[in-house]
């Protein structure tokens, strides 16, 4: 489709204010970026001293390099615990038994309603009444399962219901049980479709491990008043770490951005789903049904 259909090119006169106002979001944009340095060079906060601790490895190595590993583990461990709990959760409430589907919808519902932060105190002080060994690695990660898992599943299960009914009436029609239809026709689709939101749950994952901070586990956030503690530079701290965030989640962006072009050229390859050579096709229309409803 052509873009003049969606937008209209402007004119001289369009042109000459759409400069005049791009130069007024620029200039903004600079007057906040120098207010901002001029205040923070009031304070000396832009001084060698402060950043210096950063060029060396003691800081690293005692502080920076530890609270990343533990960011890293909380978030592995909760993304694999949640995509799990997602689609588990989101099968069950596609489930056609309500024996299934309900508890499963009051489930996600339910722990989709509480905040996370509140999950993980939660777990944290019932671990020891229940006579388990306190954890504060698995109260963040169980949080976070609980959580981004809930979240996760109404995503899948939202894909799911987004695909043609056809497709799952073909799948019964020949022969195919309601579980075979869901794990081999639908939610192979739904993921594929699902994909970018997917990947953004993981990422609003990662930045939620920074809630264990109140439960003083050892991650990133948690590692800026102990750098404060040593150096006086807070604010260099806080920087710095707000750059490995920014750096980790335009990784796994990026990451993201390659899965998701990847399965894309696998699904073009691989050909449209309903094509006379997809074996489910040609078994159905044996049976004398219209391979259009596949």
């Amino acid at each position: 489709m052509s873009a003049s259909v969606l937008y209209d090119a402007p004119g001289p006169r369009g042109k000459a204010l759409n400069w005049v106002y791009s130069a007024v979001a620029l200039a903004a944009l600079a007057w906040v970026a120098w207010f901002v340095f001029s205040k923070l060079d009031e304070t000396g906060q832009w001084a060698a001293e402060k950043w210096k601790p950063f060029l060396e490895a003691p800081a690293w190595e005692n502080f920076l390099i530890p609270g990343l590993l533990g960011t890293l583990s909380a978030f592995a461990v909760g993304a694999v615990l949640a995509l799990a709990f997602g689609f588990v959760f989101a099968v069950g409430r596609l489930s056609q038994s309500r024996l299934i589907s309900v508890p499963s919808a009051v489930v996600v519902e339910f722990f989709r309603a509480i905040p996370m932060l509140l999950l993980m105190m939660f777990i944290y002080f019932m671990q020891q009444p229940l006579g388990l060994e306190t954890s504060v690695f698995w109260a963040v990660v169980l949080g976070l399962m609980l959580y981004n898992g809930s979240v996760l599943a109404e995503v899948i299960r939202a894909g799911v219901n987004a695909l043609p009914k056809g497709q799952a009436e073909a799948g019964v029609a020949i022969g195919l049980s309601p579980g075979q239809v869901m794990r081999t026709i639908l939610l192979p689709q739904a993921v594929r479709s699902m994909l970018p939101a997917i990947i953004a749950q993981l990422v609003v994952l990662l930045k939620d491990t920074a809630l264990g901070y109140i439960l003083a586990y050892d991650e990133l956030l948690n590692q800026i008043n102990k750098i404060q503690g040593n150096y006086n530079n807070l604010i260099p701290a806080a920087i710095v770490v707000a750059l490995i965030y920014i750096s980790i989640n335009t990784i796994l962006g990026l990451v993201a951005n390659f899965v998701e072009a990847r399965t894309r050229r696998v699904g073009h390859t691989a050909g449209p789903v309903g094509t006379a050579e997809d074996p489910d096709v040609q078994t159905a229309t044996a049976a004398g049904m219209p391979a259009g409803n596949l």
